[in-house]
């Protein structure tokens, strides 16, 4: 049986007015100090913000969402500070249209392969947890 690894993650999600506390799943952020890996996957629904937030400037909201697999690549200040400092800063609480649920942990022999599963369920809506 392949050996299991803790990781920690939280689901990305647009805000886009926090004082109503509605918001779109958008991404995963995974973060796994043991393998030293981190990386993020973002998708849009398009229909679901177009009913949510029509007001949103698009070209500028694309341009965050984009940055934060880049910044999991090690791009850029906050991506030079390393995976663990990376995620934290990707995770903590922002008064922004772009936050971070809380932070959970799983167990997996495939960290990767979970950041598929998690986007699967969490923002294409495909299937159960578990």
């Amino acid at each position: 049986m392949p050996e299991l690894t803790s990781y920690d993650y939280a689901i990305i999600r647009v805000v886009p007015r926090v004082e109503r506390e509605e918001f779109i799943n958008v991404g995963v952020v995974i973060f796994c100090r043991t393998q030293k890996f981190l990386a993020a996957r973002v998708e849009v629904d398009e229909e679901k913000l177009r009913v949510l937030a029509p007001q949103l400037d698009r070209a500028e909201l694309d341009q965050q969402l984009e940055s934060i697999p880049r910044l999991c690549a090690g791009e850029g200040p906050i991506g030079a500070l390393g995976p663990a400092e990376t995620f934290h800063w990707l995770v903590a609480p922002h008064s922004t249209v772009i936050q971070c649920s809380p932070v959970h942990t799983g167990l997996s022999s495939d960290v990767p392969a979970e950041l598929d599963r998690i986007m699967d369920v969490m923002v294409r809506n495909q299937k159960r947890l578990g």
